[in-house]
């Protein structure tokens, strides 16, 4: 399972089999049920989180009282509350595994020790953050120029195994539509 993490590592940076050794002791492994919460709001977010196996989502509670995710991760990607994690602040969000899931989580404090340790891990996170903002500049720019059924499609063309793990209540959430409409729209799709 580790195997995973080193491979993603070795993707962006070098790691030999003992500087994987350790690398990896600055990690706790955990393994997360089925809706059980890693972070939720008002907690100091103290944790950065790597998918082994499994789903996460992040998500607030809207003027509504209703869940609004705004992103997930499965295998080999990286999810935190970014700015409450980097200022060691409350969140606002909430960090739930969606499947029974297997997680590295690390601290501010051992990332900063990791990237002194080991200069490259430096890279591998720069790397990291880069394709997230990356992928949220893309969300940002579909929802802005795709209509909701537009958003849709695109959505389960380019990530068609993440679109059917997901429940569709929860990708309607993500998408920013209620469950029925979601419906509606694959209905219309199917005749």
């Amino acid at each position: 399972m580790l195997n995973t993490f080193k491979e993603h590592i070795n993707k962006f940076a070098e790691a030999s089999n003992d500087e994987f050794d350790e690398i990896q002791k600055f990690f706790d492994l955990k393994d997360v049920a089925k809706k059980e919460n890693l972070l939720e709001e008002g907690q100091i977010c103290r944790h950065h989180y790597f998918v082994l196996s499994g789903l996460l989502r992040k998500f607030y509670i809207n003027e509504k009282g209703m869940e609004q995710t705004t992103e997930f991760a499965i295998e080999t990607w990286w999810m935190t509350d970014n700015i409450a994690y980097e200022r060691k602040i409350s969140s606002q969000f909430y960090i739930q595994a969606v499947e029974k899931s297997k997680i590295l989580c690390i601290t501010q404090d051992n990332q900063e020790k990791l990237v002194k340790a080991f200069p490259g891990m430096e890279r591998y996170f720069r790397f990291v953050y880069q394709r997230a903002y990356a992928a949220a500049q893309m969300r940002i720019k579909y929802l802005y120029s795709l209509s909701k059924e537009e958003f849709y499609f695109q959505s389960i063309e380019r990530y068609p195994e993440f679109a059917q793990r997901i429940p569709q209540y929860l990708l309607a959430s993500y998408l920013g539509f209620t469950p029925e409409y979601l419906s509606e729209i694959r209905k219309k799709r199917i005749s």
